[in-house]
């Protein structure tokens, strides 16, 4: 049995305390076991980031540039061995697991540009002969609280631009799916990152995950992951006055006019809603239809729903894996028996048994819901769509807006007014229109309103606005 330890000071601690990490899709296959940490493990890394910190903000530009840009390559030349891992680990396609892994190749490329990009600005003074200069410095020990959902891509984009202004990191990734950071931590080594810049410790979130986040040397953390466990992050960073960024949950609309491509609008729904298992904050989790093509739509969406294949996600042809593990397909098999209650209808939804013991769920669809049934109010991640109907089209916008959350909209529609109007009037921080709500390029910010998002951007070169604090000075001529 593979054994992996935990990433501390350039060397591979071992904290015993190992637990198996299991493929969804085929639980017989164990991929390896981790070492868990504790607290202890915490202050460790802190130790080693802390001896680190300085050398590494004062490190000239090319030096974090190089790093990033050699861990990008490989990433891409390995994009077959580490999308399989992926694949193993969490169960998406093949095809999606080998774009992740390109998609965090791109972040550390990108970042590695952005390191030797970063700039200020130089200002006059109202009093004469003062110049104002404006600069950004690294924030410090930067604590990175991962999910498992894109468990290489999220990594990715929070390590690449910690790393790139100046900072040293300490991750905590998800505990189910703990190989794809261990990736991450492997290129660290072999690419030469000075020891303390990058830490990698693996354990729980109520141990590991809780010290990071109250630890008074970690000056900042960013976290994906659940609404309950972000808002109790947030209170505790507020009172240790931590910087804290925070992507949570979604219940994101995608708006059907009956002037859309009814081709167009079936694809970028059932892309939405169900690739990826449906377990994407920005999956569209409600369809607003409007009433003039909804049975046509609903009759096609069926056909295109009922059609995909679910399987083995090393299986070329599946089109949908497994879900996660055993928990979270209860959870989504317990929605399905409330929307058999709320909704007029249930197409799909039960659990599969395939060849090899997994996590498999047929698609949902939940036909003839309204926007106040739980089923269109609570985030179910999972590959679970409902369809509500609508008159027009302020019905839809009025629709769209009605949650807690605001990450990702989008609108299917021919008219230039209606999605002019879309773009404007959405309650959302991404806004697309005859694409799918999930799917987003990795140069520009992600990141929602509401619910869903709190604090600066991820993504882009939005992210220097976490990862950096301003200094402005002052110099006075003579």
């Amino acid at each position: 049995m593979t054994k992996h330890t935990s990433y501390i000071g350039g060397k591979w601690v071992d904290f015993g305390n190992y637990k198996p990490n299991l493929n969804p899709a085929n639980t017989d296959d164990i991929i390896a076991e981790f070492s868990y940490g504790d607290s202890n493990a915490v202050d460790q890394a802190v130790l080693a980031a802390q001896k680190a910190q300085n050398g590494w903000a004062n490190a000239t530009p090319q030096v974090r540039h190089d790093l990033l840009e050699a861990i990008g390559v490989k990433l891409a030349d390995r994009v077959e061995e580490y999308g399989t891992m992926l694949a193993r680990e969490e169960g998406k396609t093949i095809a999606e697991a080998k774009g992740e892994t390109m998609r965090a190749s791109q972040v550390f490329k990108f970042f590695a540009g952005e390191a030797l990009r970063l700039g200020g600005e130089l200002q006059s003074s109202v009093r004469p002969n003062v110049d104002v200069e404006i600069t950004r410095e690294p924030v410090g020990i930067v604590g990175l609280i991962t999910p498992w959902n894109f468990p290489i891509a999220i990594p990715a984009w929070k390590i690449a631009p910690a790393l790139a202004f100046g900072n040293c990191v300490i991750i905590k990734p998800a505990g189910l799916t703990p190989g794809c950071a261990h990736i991450i931590a492997k290129l660290m080594d072999e690419c030469g990152c000075p020891p303390g810049v990058f830490n990698l410790v693996f354990g729980g979130g109520s141990t590991v995950g809780d010290a990071i986040v109250k630890h008074p040397a970690i000056e900042a953390i960013s976290f994906t992951g659940s609404v309950a466990t972000g808002n109790n992050i947030a209170e505790i960073c507020g009172q240790l006055r931590k910087k804290v960024q925070l992507e949570m949950g979604g219940k994101n609309p995608m708006v059907v006019m009956d002037d859309a491509d009814l081709k167009l609008a079936v694809d970028a729904c059932l892309n939405g809603a169900f690739f990826s298992t449906g377990q994407r904050c920005t999956a569209s989790s409600r369809l607003i239809v409007q009433e003039g093509i909804h049975d046509k739509f609903v009759k096609e969406l069926t056909k295109a729903v009922t059609a995909l294949k679910v399987g083995d996600p090393l299986d070329s042809s599946t089109q949908i894996g497994p879900v996660i593990d055993e928990a979270q397909l209860q959870s989504n098999l317990d929605y399905i028996e409330l929307a058999k209650k709320e909704a007029e209808s249930v197409i799909g939804g039960e659990r599969l048994e395939l060849t090899t013991p997994g996590y498999f769920q047929a698609p949902a669809l939940f036909v003839g819901t309204t926007n106040d049934m739980r089923i269109n109010r609570e985030e179910i991640f999972g590959p679970c769509a409902s369809i509500i109907r609508v008159k027009d089209f302020e019905e839809a916008i009025d629709v769209s807006n009605d949650t807690e959350f605001g990450l990702s909209a989008g609108i299917c529609t021919a008219s230039l007014k209606s999605a002019r109007e879309f773009k404007r009037r959405s309650q959302a921080g991404m806004v697309m229109v005859n694409l799918p709500t999930a799917g987003v390029d990795y140069h520009v910010p992600f990141g929602g309103r509401k619910g869903s998002s709190f604090g600066p951007r991820e993504q882009g070169r939005y992210a220097a606005e976490f990862y950096t604090i301003v200094k402005t000075a002052y110099v006075f001529a003579g």
